[in-house]
């Protein structure tokens, strides 16, 4: 498996070389590029990145082999490659799922919708496991198959006919074992079925077979057998479209005459420009321009000047404001997942964070990567969400399911201070400005109490992971902030409340304990300030210097305390509250893909419950 790894690393270096570096010359004057000065840390899991404004990161699949209700329904914990599309006033993601490992059957392709992207459906299957006939031998490769299920691999997850219907794609490959390569061109085919308007799906059917499959052997007909003319009509649209295609190259014959660039370039995205011409992106940030939609290239992919991006994919789009944006990896690792914006389509000037966590490894699976990756966003045939937003997919440690909504304009700084007092919030905007990181098992949500009150609830039963919410403020060097915190309990949980500057770098630490006190940070040590009760309300006062390195905490209506930052800073521009410790691992030195990787231990464990209502933050400068 190693020696794969070096021949896969090897290749993707081979073609950055031979293909990047010989046409760099050629598309000086017209090609992407990263223009601005931020580059992120990767001694940091958000890269020392400002966040992009208002956006709202939540976990939709939470993987568990010994809670499978809470999750796919299996307990398979391989879960990659997500791709969107919005139909039908509905988000619609699907995604590949494995029992242990990448490549290693069997293998099938799940599917989850949701109405505002917030709540999703339980996954249920959209392409089941494909056995492969017992017997059949695999050109170039020894053995010969018994028992053995196909291994699904897709670059494109949706299509939208110009008849408005909805088709999901996949494709099956054949991995005869855990060394081989499922995406050789070598394997079945490609297959497409209908979503239609009530939830129900369509016959599988293959659009597109292999050249050394034996087309006697297949589970499913092919396209051409279908009676529906629109279904037809559909697979011809698709079959004739060369952006469409250019998503296929990796899996299809390595000289399918459909496919335009014959190249290992993989995980194509595109957008257009103003002018018509395409975009192109793949993996290691290569890009090239189509001035005929994808029928040919004006030059051989090259590296995007200035971005930085390794062997993970980039996604590229037009947004909402007729300007651009790409989310992607900006290191040679896959954290943390960043966007940068354009006003033309070219030119890249910035680069914000999107998401700034790393999850546990908790199950062990071959060439399983640390970090939030393999961004898809919905193409530009596959809908257009009604709220202005950039939606993205990706994948958690190839493990867990994500989805982020990046509000549009995007932005990393604001002008106004926090005025939040969430119950008299609009419904629906109560975290308009707010950042979270919103777990299935440790939730950051507005909730309506009892009484009919709004609060900012933060919960916690993840032994691995934690909750958190986070508002970017105008930058300050003296200041004070007035927040409401009700635990609802005192001997189990904990809530860090922590002032930090733009880098995500904090400066003071508060802590609600979890031995019922409230804490400070003091150096390496923590000094109490005060008991706390469960179910009461505790409004917590903090006014900061930070050119003396000072600050005062008061709670309720006691007397001021004193203290010193733990870490000194050159001013605000973030509050954030966390239900755990912040993590340090991985890190740029954790070894990738160890083969003896093992299960963390207590890996379905569930921790008791903690829960903290914030219910109000009020900045504002001081003199």
């Amino acid at each position: 498996m190693i020696a794969l790894q070096k021949i896969k690393i090897v290749s993707s270096l081979t073609v950055l070389l031979t293909f990047g570096l010989v046409n760099s010359a050629m598309a000086q004057n017209d090609t992407v590029r990263y223009v601005g000065k931020t580059l992120s840390n990767i001694d940091y899991h958000h890269g020392q990145l400002s966040p992009a404004v208002g956006v709202h990161a939540t976990q939709i699949m939470r993987a568990s082999r010994e809670h499978p209700e809470k999750a796919d329904g299996f307990g398979w914990t391989y879960n990659h490659q997500p791709m969107m599309a919005y139909w039908n006033n509905t988000f619609y993601l699907h995604y590949l799922s494995d029992p242990t490992g990448e490549h290693i059957p069997p293998s099938q392709t799940l599917l989850m919708t949701s109405k505002d992207g917030i709540s999703w459906t339980k996954p249920q299957v959209i392409f089941p496991i494909y056995h492969i006939p017992d017997g059949w031998k695999k050109e170039g490769v020894e053995g010969i198959s018994k028992n053995l299920d196909a291994i699904m691999h897709q670059r494109m997850g949706f299509y939208t006919s110009k008849d408005k219907r909805l088709f999901a794609l996949a494709y099956y490959g054949i991995a005869m074992d855990k060394k081989d390569d499922p995406n050789d061109g070598k394997g079945i085919g490609r297959v497409i079925r209908e979503i239609k308007k009530d939830g129900s799906f369509g016959e599988i059917y293959f659009i597109r077979y292999n050249k050394s499959w034996d087309k006697s052997k297949s589970a499913f007909p092919f396209y051409t057998k279908a009676k529906d003319k629109g279904f037809l009509k559909a697979c011809e649209e698709i079959l004739s479209e060369p952006l469409v295609l250019q998503q296929w190259v990796e899996e299809a014959d390595r000289d399918d005459e459909l496919i335009p660039l014959q190249k290992p370039y993989k995980a194509f995205s595109y957008y257009h420009l103003p002018n018509g011409n395409v975009v192109g992106l793949w993996k290691h940030a290569l890009t090239s321009i189509s001035k005929n939609g994808g029928k040919t290239w004006d030059y051989m992919p090259l590296r995007a000047p200035g971005f930085v991006n390794s062997n993970a994919k980039i996604w590229g789009q037009k947004t909402s404001d007729n300007k651009y944006a790409t989310v992607y990896n900006p290191s040679e690792y896959r954290w943390p997942l960043a966007i940068s914006t354009s006003d033309d389509g070219l030119n890249y000037k910035d680069l914000l964070l999107v998401h700034g966590e790393i999850s546990p490894m908790r199950y062990g699976g071959n060439y399983k990567s640390a970090g939030p990756q393999y961004v898809r966003g919905i193409t530009e045939k596959d809908g257009t969400p009604p709220d202005g937003k950039i939606w993205v997919g990706y994948s958690m440690n190839k493990e867990d399911i994500w989805v982020a909504s990046i509000p549009v304009p995007v932005i990393s700084t604001v002008t106004e201070n926090a005025n939040d007092v969430f119950n008299t919030l609009p419904d629906g905007e109560e975290l308009k400005v707010w950042n979270t990181y919103d777990l299935s098992w440790a939730s950051a949500k507005i909730e309506k109490k009892t009484d009919g009150k709004k609060w900012l609830t933060l919960r916690d039963q993840d032994a691995f992971d934690y909750s958190r919410a986070e508002r970017v403020i105008p930058f300050a060097e003296k200041m004070e902030a007035v927040f409401t915190v009700m635990p609802e309990q005192n001997n189990h949980g904990l809530l860090q409340v922590e002032f930090q500057n733009k880098q995500g770098l904090p400066a003071i630490r508060l802590v609600f304990d979890s031995d019922g006190e409230l804490k400070a940070k003091n150096g390496a040590r923590l000094g109490g300030i005060t008991k706390y009760e469960a179910g009461k309300e505790y409004t917590i006062t903090v006014k900061l210097d930070v050119t003396s390195r000072s600050y005062t905490v008061k709670v309720n209506d006691g007397k001021e305390s004193a203290k010193i930052f733990y870490a000194p800073v050159d001013g605000i521009s973030r509050i954030m509250f966390r239900t755990g410790e912040q993590r340090y691992t991985p890190n740029a030195d954790t070894e990738p893909d160890t083969p003896d990787f093992t299960d963390l231990p207590d890996t379905g464990k569930l921790i008791p419950e903690a829960v903290f209502n914030i219910k109000s933050l009020v900045t504002k400068k001081l003199n």
